[in-house]
């Protein structure tokens, strides 16, 4: 069933994202202050939305795919914002990557006000936002998810209510730790065998099947050894993350000490000007310690 849709940025994930819901037959009103990105979902057939509330006032379902929780915020509570357009009985659908204690904010909030409320982030970077099969973890009550879930499918293909408000992000959060961690010791391994000089592509073919195999491992690799850190998912995205990672972690009383130590190389990336690279550029940080490139064949 086809539904009038808002969707409010289209970023390097969100552009993809509400592409496929155009795909899907959905009515599509957009909003976002990058008026390229605007225009390319103009020219495959949705319409433009002056502000957030505007986008809110056209559409049954409103989705938000933001940088960060303070973003998310001003674009559902401000003035001109979702919840000042918003009908009763639509549904926010949040799928940023913030903070627990944001989403059960938005989410009372928007209870006040009739209107369903989801959080509802995303894993598979934006090649899987591209073809439609990423990975949503959903928070929120079971019979708004329901309603908003046939929507969902249009851009996944694992959707699953993890639980109440704040869950969906929280198992974004331990997605995150997963991912990153993988990367950083994936990249520990590349950086030895490089130095070592044996051919890396030869290595990773030798591991992938075996338990050292993983998507992130499948993904990544092949970037790394032809040098490509156009991002999929930036360092200063997944920054933001494991940030709001620690900040949860520490909250509640869990020491994460991997965690903590990858929050510190990434802030080293940082410094080094590296914050706009994929994540997979993790692996420079270990380069340089080591004074060697991870390279596609032989390393000697």
């Amino acid at each position: 069933m086809t539904k009038k849709i808002g969707f409010i940025g289209l970023g390097i994930m969100g552009k993809p994202m509400a592409l496929n819901l155009i795909k899907a037959g959905h009515s599509l009103t957009v909003h976002d202050l990058n008026q390229d990105a605007v225009q390319t979902l103009l020219k495959a057939g949705a319409t433009a939305a002056g502000s957030a509330r505007e986008a809110a006032e056209k559409s049954e379902v409103i989705f938000t795919m933001l940088p960060a929780s303070k973003h998310v915020k001003a674009v559902v509570l401000g003035d001109n914002g979702i919840l000042a357009g918003a009908k009763e009985g639509s549904i926010i659908v949040d799928m940023s990557s913030i903070t627990p204690d944001v989403s059960k904010e938005l989410a009372a909030e928007a209870a006040k006000r009739g209107v369903g409320f989801l959080d509802a982030p995303v894993s598979g970077g934006e090649p899987k936002a591209i073809d439609g099969t990423l990975a949503i973890m959903v928070g929120g009550k079971e019979e708004i998810f329901e309603a908003a879930k046939p929507v969902l499918m249009d851009m996944g293909k694992d959707v699953t209510l993890v639980g109440d408000s704040g869950c969906g992000v929280t198992a974004k959060l331990a997605n995150q730790i997963i991912v990153n961690l993988n990367i950083a010791a994936m990249s520990e391994a590349l950086v030895l065998a490089a130095k070592a000089g044996i051919d890396i592509e030869k290595m990773y073919q030798a591991i992938r099947s075996g338990l050292a195999g993983s998507a992130v491992l499948d993904a990544k690799v092949p970037l790394i050894m032809e040098r490509n850190f156009e991002p999929g998912g930036t360092i200063a995205i997944n920054m933001k993350d494991m940030t709001n990672v620690m900040d949860t972690a520490h909250e509640i009383g869990v020491p994460l000490p991997l965690s903590s130590h990858l929050l510190e190389i990434f802030h080293a990336l940082k410094v080094d000007g590296k914050l706009m690279d994929d994540h997979g550029g993790i692996v420079q940080y270990y380069e340089k310690l080591a004074n060697v490139e991870v390279r596609g064949g032989s390393n000697q």
